[in-house]
């Protein structure tokens, strides 16, 4: 049985490109991000790999990274369940800033904490931790009895949120998690065995 799962984080965002904190806000991709996730179904057309079921977030540029992706592969139709538990960490009052001012206005060495530190929250936001804490719940209870079960699966989400992913597949310490960076538009692919271990990885950006 062939327990599949791909994880995709959107491409570039408008609010990327500006380098500001996007968390729960709704950009759009831009062109650059656009040609990322056509890639990113490239890649998996050339790899053969077919889907039965798409997970994502309620926000449209993971919505439209997977959308792309499906077209590339020919899955338009496929199945797909929307929900916020699968949203980017929500920044809270730095929501809308530039990375640059924020650091102006708290300090490089507070801002460096709000962003590397798994459980201190901006002020009004989430920690990693606490994304994390609605992120593999519904992992747990929604996404892997469906890869475990066979159902080939595929989820577009955001940095933070398959950061938390990423974290309970790989059996990462908080320290490691954070020093992981995902790249836009970039397929990872698990094949898991029937206890939910991994048993490959294959990071398309290496």
């Amino acid at each position: 049985m062939d327990r599949l799962l791909v994880l995709v984080r959107h491409g570039q965002s408008e609010w990327n490109l500006k380098n500001l904190f996007t968390g729960w806000k709704d950009p759009g991709l831009t062109e650059q991000g656009v040609s990322e996730a056509k890639n990113a179904g490239e890649q998996l057309r050339d790899l053969k790999l077919q889907f039965d079921i798409a997970f994502t977030s309620d926000l449209s540029r993971a919505q439209k990274t997977l959308a792309l992706i499906l077209e590339e592969i020919g899955q338009q139709d496929l199945e797909t369940v929307r929900n916020q538990a699968l949203n980017e960490r929500d920044y809270g009052d730095l929501t809308g800033m530039n990375k640059d001012e924020a650091r102006e206005k708290f300090g490089e060495e507070q801002v460096h904490i709000w962003r590397r530190s798994f459980d201190v929250p901006p002020p009004g936001g989430e920690s990693l931790k606490m994304t994390a804490e609605r992120v593999l719940p519904y992992y747990r209870d929604e996404i892997l009895p469906k890869v475990l079960g066979g159902t080939r699966t595929i989820v577009a989400a955001h940095g933070n949120s398959l950061r938390a992913l990423i974290m309970e597949l790989e059996g990462l310490t908080p320290e490691q998690i954070l020093k992981r960076e995902l790249g836009t538009g970039t397929p990872i692919i698990y094949r898991l065995d029937e206890e939910g271990k991994v048993v490959s990885v294959q990071d398309l950006a290496a």
